[in-house]
């Protein structure tokens, strides 16, 4: 379906709210990524193999919370943007395939644990979690038995695509953050919830338990 002016007009005012949201209610650094064309990327890079989906002008270290940035940004250089939030700093996250995912959320509300925001984008699910130091991720990871190769880890460095995403690779909200009193978003520790990330994402990828 061909994208109307208005269509365009709703688009640009849904990705504005969304960064303002994200860098000012749950006060995560965001900066616009690269943006997509007809499936070529605005970085110019024939071979760019996540079109849309980077950051590019500005970098990722030029993520911020501050709402006159954002505004500027998304109002007058890049309106079709996607929003991206810098992990590391306020925010981390550990992805892995749709099906395991879904496991582990059953699981962990069965245990009435408390969970953080989930997004999915199409075949996966990312868990946002309270930031944690690469040091600390190895130490945990080191403890499992073994690790499965289509984890993803979200720290120091990375980013991730906030809703409604980019051309070609939707996101949304399968938990919405959840807002704290005084600002901020509750986010739990990763420690707790990775034993049951790497079983559930272990057994789907062997096709059998592996613990």
């Amino acid at each position: 379906m061909r994208e109307t002016r208005r269509d365009r007009q709703e688009g640009r005012s849904a990705r504005l709210a969304a960064a303002l949201e994200a860098a000012v209610e749950y006060r995560w650094p965001v900066v616009p990524g690269a943006v997509a064309h007809g499936g070529r990327c605005s970085c110019d890079r024939p071979d760019c193999s996540v079109p849309g989906a980077h950051p590019h002008d500005p970098e990722l270290l030029a993520a911020t919370t501050d709402a006159r940035m954002v505004t500027w940004w998304w109002e007058r250089q890049s309106p079709d943007a996607p929003v991206l939030v810098a992990t590391g700093r306020a925010v981390s996250a550990v992805s892995l395939p749709a099906t395991a995912a879904t496991r582990a959320l059953a699981y962990f509300e069965a245990l009435r644990m408390p969970l953080g925001p989930v997004l999915a984008t199409p075949g996966r699910y990312t868990l946002l979690v309270a930031p944690y130091s690469l040091d600390t991720l190895a130490e945990l990871l080191a403890q499992q038995p073994w690790v499965p190769g289509s984890m993803r880890y979200h720290g120091p460095g990375g980013y991730l695509a906030l809703p409604p995403g980019y051309d070609g690779g939707r996101v949304r909200w399968v938990l919405a953050p959840e807002r704290l009193e005084g600002g901020g978003v509750l986010l739990p520790e990763v420690g707790p919830m990775l034993e049951e990330l790497v079983a559930a994402t272990a057994k789907q990828d062997s096709g059998r338990p592996r613990f």
